[in-house]
């Protein structure tokens, strides 16, 4: 880091945006050095995503520096980048309760902060929505500026240029920060490339340019046009661009994103230009500031609580393998048998695994990037040549391209299997990134074949299992973290499609589970024991097909049935409710109790919280057991039982 140039802290006069302005230029690098170390600090206690943050550092303080946030519109795609920008904007008292129960988001949050214009976790969504709010602007009369801060990873998906697209159609006042800090599209920045930049950004220029623009389409329009490919040309071949010029876009850059004598400047010019959309492209690096970070292969990307000092991360020892990882074995193992098997990620690698599946078989493993819609669909293409693809994509990841996964999978019942991690309540990462939804979205497809992993060793099961379906598409679901710590087969064993399994015989209720929550439903078994209440358990496997004889057994043996998932309302219950009713199983005198996720978005907390809260921890069921059989016995005595 640079030496600060004042013994007097300058970050502890900031508490909002409109702080930084009593400050001269030169204290901001000062200013820069005092916020990366209190960013660094808080991440320390609380983990998180630190890499991103520590690039934009400068990039956040020019910002603030030089618009006038609320009135002018930040929006921060994805939001990994935002913990600089949540210290300077009201929220550094509150910085070290990131993603702690009660606490600040992860990301940005229009609840949280009015200078969280947009909130943002899934990512390519800034420019869309900046646009929206431009040509809002321009509807009321106003005057006030709107930027969007992308990613090079974001700028990756087809939502972007979508955007992009239709802002330099439009020709509306838009100002659009492409943070690059891994493409490698841009020439080598320098003094020469900031001098251009600042050059071609200003008034100057700009005015002159639009004179020109005038002037050859007043005489004619074919010379209007020559003189617009010349200079686009001359321009692309000086500083880079031609891609985003031919969107509409005034392209200026690159410039060094840490360097704030050059920063500054280009985002005065371009907020002073009063025309149509601009894109500045800004060259940073992951993990600035921070040596542990530099030298890290993923840069800090997602980091647990980690000594300041040393960057050595604090991890409790596992005490079962990660499910994601057991995934990632048992697929590698199905793939030394089937070289027809092949994996695809959106961005994930490591996430979901398939970077050891890569390191396995570099030729069968494809990351096509934040691009989930082109990820199914590419799945799809390699199933109707005979390959059998793994889509390994985390669910709520899996929303962002449901089109394709009805029109381009579903409706020609390819083969395609879908991986899908992060089932369930993810925690710290709260409800943006919660896998609530996908029993729903995929049970409701004709033809889908839907399982969920109660422990680790069923996740081996179906992942063999979804390599022998090669007639319709299938999809298996499984949690976060770390397994139940159940005893793992050698191999897994293709399960008989559509059949459950009874866990152990009671009488009276029954509780039918599907997913990870088997072992909370155990517990909770071994507490009605000691209440003098033995139930049934049984473990559905298959949401769709269901298991009719399993459930119909079930309904006729005992006087109350159960439903257990980690999905929202319109999941798995429904497809029971569904087969009851249409049976007259219903008619019988049964009663049937559902249990899931509540009907709202749940806020980030540990998923042990999240999951009481939600009433779908052992504790809660009892409770629920209890109260079905008329029993009144407090919830303090169940928690001491």
């Amino acid at each position: 880091m640079n030496k600060i140039v004042s013994k007097t802290p300058l970050l502890d006069q900031v508490r909002l945006p409109a702080d930084l302005k009593q400050f001269k230029q030169p204290q901001l690098r000062q200013l820069a050095d005092e916020l990366r170390m209190e960013t660094i600090d808080a991440v320390s206690v609380t983990g998180g995503h630190l890499g991103a943050g520590l690039g934009v550092v400068e990039l956040t303080l020019a910002l603030h520096y030089v618009f006038d946030a609320p009135r002018d519109k930040i929006l921060w795609d994805v939001g990994h980048q935002a913990y600089p920008h949540k210290i300077l904007t009201g929220r550094r008292d509150r910085i070290r309760t990131l993603r702690q129960g009660g606490g600040l988001s992860g990301f940005t949050k229009r609840a949280e902060s009015e200078y969280d214009a947009f909130g943002a976790a899934h990512s390519s969504t800034s420019i869309s929505a900046a646009l929206g709010m431009a040509v809002a602007r321009d509807l009321r009369g106003e005057t006030n500026h709107v930027v969007a801060v992308i990613g090079d990873g974001a700028m990756s998906a087809g939502m972007a240029y979508e955007a992009m697209n239709n802002a330099g159609s439009r020709h509306t006042r838009l100002i659009v920060i492409l943070n690059d800090n891994d493409m490698s599209i841009a020439p080598p920045v320098g003094a020469m490339s900031a001098y251009l930049a600042k050059r071609l950004s200003g008034r100057k220029y700009l005015t002159l340019r639009q004179t020109a623009k005038q002037i050859t389409h007043k005489i004619s329009e074919r010379l209007e046009r020559t003189a617009r490919k010349a200079e686009e040309f001359t321009r692309g071949m000086a500083t880079g661009g031609t891609l985003f010029e031919e969107l509409g876009f005034y392209y200026v850059g690159p410039i060094d994103g840490h360097n704030l004598d050059h920063l500054v400047p280009v985002l005065e010019n371009v907020r002073n230009a009063g025309q149509g959309p601009i894109l500045v492209h800004v060259v940073t690096q992951k993990g600035k500031g921070y040596p542990p970070a530099e030298a890290a292969e993923d840069k800090y990307h997602g980091v647990n609580k980690f000594d300041v000092v040393t960057g050595a991360q604090k991890k409790s020892a596992p005490n079962a393998p990660q499910y994601t990882k057991v995934f990632a074995q048992s697929l590698i193992a199905e793939a030394q048998k089937d070289d027809k098997i092949v994996a695809i990620t959106a961005a994930m690698p490591s996430g979901t695994g398939l970077d050891m599946f890569g390191k396995a078989f570099p030729d069968r493993c494809f990351d096509v990037g934040i691009a989930e819609q082109h990820g199914v669909t590419f799945a799809a293409g390699l199933a109707c040549e005979g390959f059998k693809p793994f889509a390994a994509i985390y669910s709520t990841f899996l929303q962002r391209a449901y089109d394709q996964v009805v029109h381009d999978v579903a409706i020609q019942r390819l083969p395609v299997r879908f991986a899908i991690d992060r089932a369930g309540l993810v925690g710290a990462d709260g409800p943006t990134h919660a896998g609530s939804f996908d029993i729903g979205y995929l049970g409701s497809l004709p033809n889908f074949i839907v399982m969920a992993a109660a422990d680790e060793a069923e996740l081996m099961h179906m992942v063999a299992t979804a390599v022998e379906i090669n007639d319709r598409p299938s999809a298996f679901r499984f949690p976060r973290g770390e397994g139940t710590g159940v005893a793992l087969p050698e191999f897994g064993v293709p399960l008989e499609i559509g059949k459950g399994r009874i866990i152990r015989e009671g009488n009276g209720v029954a509780i039918l589970n599907f997913g990870a929550r088997l072992s909370e439903v155990t517990e909770a078994a071994k507490l009605l024991d000691s209440f003098s209440h033995r139930i049934t358990i049984a473990d559905a496997r298959f949401a769709k097909p269901l298991d009719t004889a399993l459930l119909t057994r079930l309904a006729r043996e005992h006087e109350i049935l159960i439903t257990i998932e980690e999905g929202a309302i319109g999941g798995f219950a429904t497809q029971v409710l569904h087969y009851l009713a249409v049976s007259g199983l219903l008619d019988k005198g049964l009663t049937v109790r559902p249990l899931c996720l509540p009907d709202r978005f749940q806020d980030h907390d540990t998923p042990e919280k999240m999951y009481s809260e939600a009433g779908l921890d052992a504790a809660h069921i009892v409770s629920n057991v209890l109260a079905l059989l008329g029993s009144d016995i407090p919830q303090a005595e169940i928690l001491r039982a």
